[in-house]
């Protein structure tokens, strides 16, 4: 969903899916939309280089060609043990697991109970055209003999391609799909109303809850706590979504502040009445030049949070992004900044809220921040964590992922899972260990923050044997032993190749 993308940036990138390598896990950048991607950086190529590397000696050894080594667990390994040799040892992985048919298969499979929740997932209406998106392939059609053939296409964003993607390709649990504002209604990436029947199809299959959805809410709008009340009354969706730039997809009317008395705390008001009292709101992924050309960039920051979740101490406030800009300069310069002085602009701000404020209801959501700087620099990726988890509590950071723009969210699982911050980063800053794949702190960030936020119980009816014996779970068992391969595919935009 590109917003602040020009036309110029435009013709600078490609489709994730064509334009780069399909790689276990991602091996330049992709953006969502909401800005505008940096090169592959001299790293990246060389573990792009090492996996194509290994891939090519490892896969006659277990039997399958390159493509089919790639999109196993053993290749999911190899991408680790090669952003290891590159960036330092950040992430939990052996040699075994690549080399050895079986023993990656053994890890994944002993880890398929763990309870998984993404509370940032998307895709879009079934009769989305608006011409902004479809532009992108139309640009792309340039250096892409397949759009060029094919046609533009909207599938890879649509519902179908989305539920593979989330529920058979990934261990994903459960997943709550999202939308965004527009101030024109035909830009609508999907409507309150959209995600609430797509709610209750998923469901009416799995027969148990295994998707969630938000109510879109657009402070400032004309007629916009009517419409607040009657989507609650009506579709009672799981918690609300709003951003405060406005409309995400151009320069917006109505943009506002969290803390704006005269506006936000309107709607606050009938949350509370209408028991619908978890707000996520979307902050930061701004662009480069944010101050030059983003007219509203100044609503992108967290500096309204805290006065807000004081204020309404019986509200919960879900910060998406968890405020990243993300990377305004290149990936070294973000870490010798971080190295220098200890912070990262905005993170660093909303990890400070809880203790500045004395507020316990402000949660960081990880969606895109997570994606974006674990594959361009893990040690900037390890050192956000480590500043969220401090400032937060392991207890009050949530996993999301904003796919399905990333394709299947399975590389971003296996990352968090193997991510770990390093001694001197430790030592240094008075940061946390993540520790192990299964151990507290990410059990507790990847699904059980979130259950509990939003009133699971983990030990009935999202029990692991529980959801194994649902609907989605047999579509899954159906799936696996049909025996597809990964595509490895992503669906957001990398810059073009050169």
């Amino acid at each position: 969903m590109p917003h602040y993308l020009s036309p110029s940036e435009l013709q600078q990138t490609a489709p994730a899916e064509t334009g780069s390598f399909r790689s276990p896990v991602p091996t330049q950048i992709v953006s969502n939309g909401e800005f505008n991607p940096l090169p592959q950086t001299h790293e990246q190529q060389r573990v792009e280089a090492r996996i194509k590397e290994m891939a090519e000696q490892l896969g006659p050894r277990h039997g399958v060609s390159r493509r089919g080594f790639l999109a196993s667990a053993a290749g999911m390994a190899a991408a680790f043990l090669a952003m290891n040799e590159v960036f330092g040892p950040l992430f939990e992985v052996t040699a075994a697991e690549a080399q050895q048919p079986g023993v990656a298969a053994s890890r994944a499979d002993g880890l398929a109970g763990q309870f998984i929740f993404d509370v940032q997932t998307h895709f879009v209406r079934e009769d989305f055209a608006w011409n902004g998106i479809l532009e992108l392939g139309e640009y792309a059609k340039r250096w892409n003999p397949v759009l060029r053939e094919d046609g533009v296409t909207m599938q890879r964003y649509k519902l179908e391609n989305y539920l593979k993607e989330i529920f058979l390709d990934s261990q994903t649990s459960l997943a709550l799909v999202s939308s965004a504002p527009a101030d024109d209604p035909a830009n609508t990436i999907l409507s309150s109303e959209q995600m609430a029947r797509t709610r209750a199809l998923v469901n009416a299959v799995a027969g148990t809850r295994r998707l969630f959805c938000h109510g879109v809410i657009r402070p400032g709008r004309p007629g916009w706590l009517d419409e607040l009340d009657e989507t609650a009354e009506r579709l009672r969706p799981d918690s609300w979504k709003g951003y405060t730039v406005g409309d995400p997809l151009s320069p917006s009317k109505w943009p506002w502040r969290m803390d704006d008395e005269r506006v936000a705390y309107q709607g606050y008001e009938r949350m509370m009445k209408r028991g619908i009292r978890i707000v996520c709101v979307h902050k930061g992924l701004v662009p480069p030049d944010y101050e030059r050309t983003f007219p509203n960039w100044q609503y992108a920051r967290v500096d309204d949070v805290g006065k807000a979740a004081r204020d309404w101490p019986g509200l919960t406030f879900v910060i998406y992004h968890s405020g990243l800009k993300p990377f305004l300069t290149s990936p070294d310069e973000s870490l010798a900044e971080f190295e220098r002085t200890g912070r990262i602009d905005w993170v660093s701000d909303l990890a400070e809220v809880p203790a500045k404020y004395g507020v316990t209801n402000v949660y960081a959501e990880l969606g895109t921040s997570f994606a974006s700087s674990v594959v361009t620099h893990p040690r900037h990726c390890a050192a956000m964590l480590g500043i969220l988890v401090k400032g937060f509590g392991a207890d009050h950071v949530l996993w999301g992922t904003d796919s399905v723009w990333y394709g299947s969210p399975q590389w971003q699982i296996e990352a968090f899972r193997r991510i770990e911050i390093s001694d001197d980063f430790r030592r240094a800053h008075g940061f946390a260990p993540l520790g192990a794949a299964d151990g507290p702190v990410k059990r507790a960030i990847l699904g059980e923050n979130a259950a509990r936020l939003y009133g699971l119980d983990l030990r009935t009816a999202f029990a692991p044997e529980a959801l194994e014996q649902d609907g989605i779970a047999r579509v899954r068992r159906e799936y696996e032993a049909a025996g597809p391969e990964r595509t490895n595919l992503a669906y957001g935009l990398v810059r073009a190749r050169v």
